[in-house]
């Protein structure tokens, strides 16, 4: 199956429909708990996490392209149940989907250890080595393989140990299971628009190591959605020849 190239998503266009993006980070937060993308996210976290070197006194993470933020809130709440502590800066480009996050669930301005900003993962505005580990769900797909490269090249940049990507799988078996998702469980116009459009256009995991080992990371460690639908690879950036990781 062909990635679908040069195509836009309802989330890439203007947001001015703010109910319509309101639901739409509704239904992602809901497709993330329910089918495993959260759980994918937490698990590469835990293998970064256990290859860090020294004491840590706080795992400091960033998340790109945060949308509802509920993957760094999932990423708090595990960090307290398994007793390390926990930092999470969250971001996205879009202002608009900032404050629909914050609207959408007011625990974004008040929970301890998250802060909540606008920033473009292609122009990280963090000094290098800024974090532990730098994270990104559902975003790849949304860029061209130059603009992904930049997008890895630039989490490796900030992250001291190493990064996690988590994003769909591109198959007809997926693009089915798409279809058929959004239209049992949502009417909302975005997601019917853009859930199967984002199937066609991620990368299949060949592809996106690829990218990754041009942008100086390798694979860690590679983990797979419980439906086939979706990864989580957790990278580890490349380290120059005599040096040690």
């Amino acid at each position: 199956m062909e990635r679908l190239a040069n195509a836009a998503e309802r989330l890439d266009g203007p947001l001015d429909d703010a109910a319509s993006l309101a639901g739409n980070l509704r239904d992602l937060r809901r497709f993330n708990r329910l089918a495993g993308g959260t759980s994918l996210s937490l698990r590469a976290l835990e293998h970064l996490r256990a290859r860090t070197r020294g004491p840590l006194a706080i795992l400091e993470v960033l998340d790109v392209g945060t949308g509802a933020a509920d993957i760094p809130l999932a990423m708090l709440d595990h960090g307290a149940r398994q007793g390390w502590p926990i930092r999470v800066t969250a971001t996205d480009s879009r202002t608009e989907v900032i404050a629909a996050a914050r609207k959408l669930d007011p625990r974004l301005d008040r929970q301890a250890g998250l802060e909540v900003t606008v920033g473009d993962g292609l122009r990280l505005p963090f000094a290098d080595g800024s974090f532990d580990v730098a994270h990104a769900s559902l975003l790849l797909h949304h860029l061209e393989p130059e603009a992904a490269e930049a997008l890895l090249g630039e989490l490796r940049r900030v992250a001291r140990v190493g990064v996690i990507v988590n994003d769909l799988v591109r198959s007809r078996r997926s693009l089915l299971g798409a279809w058929l998702l959004v239209h049992v469980f949502t009417r909302n116009p975005f997601t019917r628009n853009d859930a199967p459009l984002s199937v066609r256009r991620a990368y299949m995991l060949p592809e996106l190591e690829r990218l990754a080992l041009r942008a100086g990371l390798a694979v860690s460690a590679r983990y797979r959605g419980p439906f086939g639908h979706r990864w989580a690879l957790a990278l580890r950036p490349i380290q120059p020849s005599g040096s040690q990781a």
